[in-house]
This record gives C-alpha cells, sequence and structure tokens, in this order.
C-alpha cells in the first residue's frame, strides 16, 4: 500500500479492486485541489478483499494521520460497512450531491463511501467537492450532535 502526503489534515483514499480506476482520478482531483493525500492503496486492479482497506483507512485516522477519508468499491456499501466496524468512523454511502452533503451537514460523516460501478467519475468528484466543502451542522442543531454522541 503506498502512503504519500501523510500529513495530519490529510484526506485518505482507499480502494479494491473494483474501486481503483476511480480512486485514481480522485487522488489527482484532490492533489489539484492543493489537498495533502494519504493514499492507503489498493495499487492496481488485481483481486484484494475491500475490508482490508476500510481497515488502513480507520488506522490512519485514528492515528490522525487523515482528518477525513474517501473509501471505493464496486457500490460503496461493503467498503463502508467494514470502515463503520470502527467506533470512530462514520462512513457514508452517497450517489449524489444532496447525499454527500447531508451525510456531512446531518451526521458529521467523516469518511464518504463511492461506489465506481454506480457513481460516474463526474458524480463522484462533485459529491467529494460537496463533502469536503460541507460542515457539520451541529452547533446549529443540537440534535444533530445529540444523535452522533449516541454513536460514539
Amino acid at each position: 500500500m503506498a502512503a504519500s502526503g501523510s500529513t495530519a489534515g490529510a484526506v485518505g483514499i482507499a480502494s479494491d479492486h473494483a474501486g481503483y480506476e476511480l480512486k485514481s482520478t480522485l487522488v489527482a482531483m484532490l492533489r489539484d485541489m492543493g489537498l495533502g493525500v494519504l493514499d492507503l492503496g489498493t495499487d492496481g486492479s488485481n483481486s484484494v478483499d475491500y475490508p482490508d482497506f476500510a481497515d488502513a483507512l480507520a488506522g490512519a485516522m485514528a492515528a490522525g494521520n487523515a482528518s477525513r477519508g474517501i473509501l471505493v468499491c464496486g457500490t460503496g456499501i461493503g467498503i463502508a460497512m467494514a470502515a463503520n466496524r470502527h467506533r470512530e468512523i462514520r462512513a457514508a454511502t452517497c450517489h449524489d450531491t444532496t447525499d454527500a452533503r447531508l451525510a456531512r451537514q446531518h451526521n458529521d460523516a467523516n469518511v464518504l463511501a463511492l461506489g465506481a460501478r454506480t457513481t460516474g467519475p463526474e458524480v463522484a468528484q462533485d459529491c467529494v467537492r460537496v463533502f469536503l466543502e460541507t460542515a457539520f451542522e451541529g452547533d446549529i442543531n443540537p440534535r444533530h450532535a445529540r444523535r452522533i454522541a449516541k454513536m460514539s
């Protein structure tokens, strides 16, 4: 697994083989945006197990090496389920910018999960931008913060 740009404010990103191509596109986009990127693999299209890459991202976030994360698999579902096994992770599978915005505003999601087989690259890029630019509304809507506290 390749790690590059591993600073504390970095965006961690990982995928399985089905998500490798989309992950590569997103890594380039994040770097073009001037963000630090912690690329946790996979590094090709050979078959791998998505839980291993969800675990790698969760470990990087728990260690403080990434502040937010992006995961990609075929549908975004399996890799999000694997990531959500970790208490510090709130991964949301998103299919459009509304999902990405509400996942941040209402759920304080810290990991965006995308499906390479279900979401086109342009929509995925839009989701990433919205996810990274949207703040949690817990300070203006206490019920959101109360609900997140019950999961933490």
